[in-house]
C-alpha cells in the first residue's frame, strides 16, 4: 500500500465525497474486506456494498489484493491503495468537492477515533503517577486553540510529519509480539474555524 495517492480524477473527488464510501475506505485503509463482509458490517444488502466498491474499484481507490475459495465460491478481498489521498493541481478548481471529501474523511477518522478509545483496554488510560510532566503519562488527549499565520501553521504541519517520520522509524524493530512491546493508536486533526471555540482567544479578539 502506498502511504499517499495523488488524485488527477475529479471522479475520483466525487466517490470519495460520498458519507458511505468515506466510511468504507476508513474500514479498507486497516485491512481487506469482502463484499459480504462489508455487507455485514454495514448492515447493508451485498448489491448496494458491491456498487460501492465497484465505483472506488473503478477510481482506482482500492484494488482486490488476495482471493480466496469458500464454499466453491471465489471470495474477493478488496483493501485501499494508499494510506492517505491528495488531489493534484489540475484538480484544484473543484474546491467544493476536495472540501467535501476532506470533511468526510476528518469525520470518518473521529469517528473511528471514538470506536478505539471506547474498546481500549482499561491499561490504556491508567496514572501510574500524579505528575504534570506530560513524559510520565501513559496517554495523550488535548485539545488546542491558536490564531496563526498560514506559513507557521504549514511550518508546523512539516514539522509534525518529521516527527511521526522519524517515530516510525524509531520504532520499526518493535514487533508487535515483543513482550516489552505495546500497540499505541495515534489520531490528529487540525484545521482552520471561523469563530474562536475556547474563551481565551474569544477575550483577545473582543479586545480588539
Amino acid at each position: 500500500m502506498k502511504q499517499m495517492l495523488t488524485l488527477t480524477e475529479h471522479s475520483q473527488l466525487k466517490a470519495l465525497s460520498d458519507p458511505l464510501r468515506a466510511e468504507m475506505m476508513m474500514r479498507l485503509l486497516e485491512r481487506p474486506y469482502t463484499g459480504q463482509q462489508l455487507s455485514v458490517y454495514f448492515n447493508l444488502s451485498r448489491a448496494k456494498v458491491h456498487y460501492h466498491l465497484k465505483e472506488l474499484e473503478k477510481n482506482q481507490l482500492i484494488a482486490i489484493v488476495k482471493k480466496e475459495e469458500k464454499n466453491g465460491i471465489i471470495q474477493k478481498f478488496y483493501q485501499s491503495v494508499a494510506r492517505g489521498f491528495t488531489p493534484s493541481a489540475e484538480l484544484l478548481p473543484h474546491l467544493e468537492d476536495i472540501n467535501e471529501t476532506s470533511r468526510q474523511f476528518l469525520l470518518q477518522m473521529a469517528e473511528r477515533t471514538k470506536s478505539v478509545i471506547l474498546s481500549a483496554p482499561e491499561d490504556a488510560f491508567k496514572m501510574n503517577k500524579a505528575s504534570e510532566d506530560p513524559s510520565d503519562w501513559d496517554y495523550i488527549g488535548s485539545m488546542w486553540q491558536f490564531s496563526a499565520k498560514e506559513e507557521h501553521f504549514k511550518d508546523w504541519i512539516k514539522k509534525y510529519f518529521a516527527l511521526m517520520q522519524e517515530f516510525s522509524e524509531l520504532t520499526k524493530q518493535d514487533l508487535p509480539n515483543h513482550p516489552d512491546s505495546k500497540i499505541y493508536y495515534i489520531s490528529t486533526m487540525a484545521f482552520q474555524i471561523d469563530e474562536p471555540i475556547m474563551e481565551e482567544l474569544k477575550s483577545k479578539k473582543e479586545e480588539k
